[in-house]
């Protein structure tokens, strides 16, 4: 069924609750484990009837953040979300407290019962009003980004549109569309600074009444990460601060040497060759018929999987006014059927966003028969390892979209994957700075962010803005507002994607059929134990760090 034919209706949430409440209480009073089995699979099909309508809307929303009917829709469930994340934990209590407990772990795994552990942590009635606040000042934030009309040499331009001409192989054009950029987070800042400090304060408030010491631990448990911790996190950034960060400076310099510039500008960083990055060959419909022959040829499983995309209408690519920025994959459960949610601006960027989240949408495409909505998806590092591992086993393809500028594409792509590490990690460092001091002022978190961003991109040069130079750049990063420490995930994930890389370079199938099973567990397992089904090693081990800069570092010096 195409998507502009799903069906949406809002849910009625007071008859929800009362009927799950009910069906809560009969695995409660279940006497055989049958019966217990059954009461679990109705309680899922609820939750999945909820989670359906909710996908639905926020696509629709996201697709025109003008639309009246959806932008109300959307308020709904920004406040009826955290009702039925109430009703999903008294599930995962009494889930966790079943006398079949045993019975039911041998069947569905205990991958379930670690979400469930965790989730319990994270919801008391006394903090619903409180996350309802949360959900509507991260849309207050999202309407903020989403609605910008910004002048650009007599044109008023979108954030997305204004991006593609930040990569202008005209340096004063790329210079020019940055400023345009950065005036408007700067005419914003002390917005975003209000909105920022309201959930910095909020989410502090939030953990304090559920029992922490601060978010941060509350942070990790709402992103369920059950086998890694904060301490092992902080292992990870010195690793990279010692294996990568002097990588990436180094070939800074060789990028100096490529553009024919004595010292990089913060306008040229994204910028490899002089030339310009290469940008795709053809519109929005050429790329997505290239990509079509490319998954045709890469598996039958990725052929059925794109097929069933485009014979649904299951992506939106193209940037417009009221759309909403940036890229993702939604799941729409009882359709069964990824979306694939973009703003193409004629730059490689397209490319890479069309893979990443078709990694995403073939990863849950290849899970999405599983009977626990937890299983769709693995937690956030791991789904961002489908991703990026999808954007490298593109690269026997890259010819269809570049033609003869292919390998320029595949050093631009490589490394830019590179580089963007140290800015992830900078960012994970500034959440846990945050929320380990949340009575800080807005003005000192911009202080801490220029001094940190100072650590891992020692090499920047803001070139006299002094938005920037104050420390504003975070403000323009979405996860930061939205989805407190989830990011990190995508520095993690970037490892693991390089490793298949490495492998796809001397034995495509191999690490291809790794790829596939890696999905086809979707997240029925925590993060460390899927990446021994895909045989990846682990980053958090220093070892697999060091080898992946020599490896990518190598690679990029050999051909640039």
């Amino acid at each position: 069924m195409r998507f502009s034919e799903f069906v949406y209706k809002r849910p009625d949430l007071e008859q929800f609750k009362v009927d799950f409440e009910k069906t809560v209480a009969d695995l409660r009073k279940a006497k055989t484990f049958q019966e217990a089995d059954l009461i679990v699979k109705q309680l899922n099909k609820m939750r999945e009837d909820f989670s359906t309508a909710s996908s639905i809307c926020m696509i629709r929303y996201c697709m025109n953040t003008n639309d009246e009917f959806y932008k109300a829709e959307k308020d709904f469930f920004d406040t009826a979300t955290p009702v039925v994340e109430g009703l999903t934990t008294l599930f995962y209590r009494t889930l966790l407290d079943s006398n079949f407990r045993d019975d039911l772990e041998k069947i569905y795994g205990k991958q379930l019962f670690n979400i469930a552990s965790l989730t319990v942590k994270t919801f008391k009635p006394e903090i619903l009003d409180d996350l309802v606040e949360e959900n509507k000042l991260s849309t207050q934030y999202a309407q903020l980004v989403s609605s910008a009309q910004i002048s650009f040499k007599g044109k008023k331009m979108t954030i997305p549109q204004l991006r593609a001409l930040m990569i202008s192989k005209e340096r004063n054009e790329r210079k020019e569309a940055a400023e345009a950029l950065y005036s408007f987070f700067s005419a914003n800042e002390e917005k975003s600074d209000q909105i920022y400090d309201r959930l910095v304060r909020l989410r502090t408030e939030i953990a304090r009444k559920l029992g922490y010491v601060s978010f941060t631990q509350l942070g990790y448990d709402r992103l369920t990460r059950s086998d890694y911790n904060e301490k092992m996190v902080e292992k990870l950034r010195e690793a990279i601060k010692r294996y990568i960060v002097p990588v990436v400076a180094k070939l800074r310099e060789k990028q100096a040497e490529h553009l024919e510039l004595k010292k990089l500008k913060y306008y040229d960083l994204s910028v490899i060759l002089k030339q310009g990055n290469p940008k795709p060959q053809g519109d929005e419909d050429e790329i997505v018929r290239k990509a079509r022959e490319m998954y045709a040829e890469m598996s039958q499983q990725t052929d059925e999987f794109f097929s069933f995309m485009l014979q649904n209408e299951l992506m939106d690519l193209k940037a417009r006014d009221g759309k909403y920025p940036g890229g993702f994959c939604h799941f729409v459960p009882n359709y069964r059927s990824p979306f694939i949610f973009a703003n193409f601006n004629g730059t490689e960027h397209d490319v890479e966003v069309l893979t990443h989240e078709a990694g995403h949408a073939f990863q849950v495409f290849r899970s999405r028969n599983f009977d626990i909505p937890e299983y769709h998806w693995p937690t956030l590092e791991a789904c961002e390892i489908h991703s990026m591992g999808m954007e490298f086993f593109a690269w026997p393809w890259m010819h269809l979209f570049y033609k003869e500028q292919a390998e320029k594409a595949k050093l631009v792509h490589l490394w830019g994957a590179l580089n963007f590490i140290p800015y992830g990690t900078c960012v994970d460092e500034f959440q846990h700075l945050v929320y380990e001091n949340p009575d800080m002022t807005p003005r000192e978190r911009r202080k801490i962010w220029r001094d940190i961003e100072k650590t891992y991109m020692p090499e920047i040069d803001y070139d006299g803005n002094q938005f920037l130079e104050n420390g504003g750049r975070w403000h323009q990063q979405m996860h930061i507002f939205e989805n407190p420490f989830y990011y990190i995930d995508y520095v993690l994930a970037q490892i693991c994607a390089f490793q298949f890389w490495i492998r796809s370079r001397s034995d495509f199938r191999s690490a291809f059929a790794d790829y596939v099973k890696l999905c086809d567990v979707g997240g029925s397992l925590p993060f460390t134990e899927l990446l021994k089904v895909s045989k990846l090693s682990s980053p958090f081990e220093d070892e697999s760090i060091r080898t992946v800069a020599e490896e990518v570092y190598c690679w990029i010096n050999s051909h640039a």
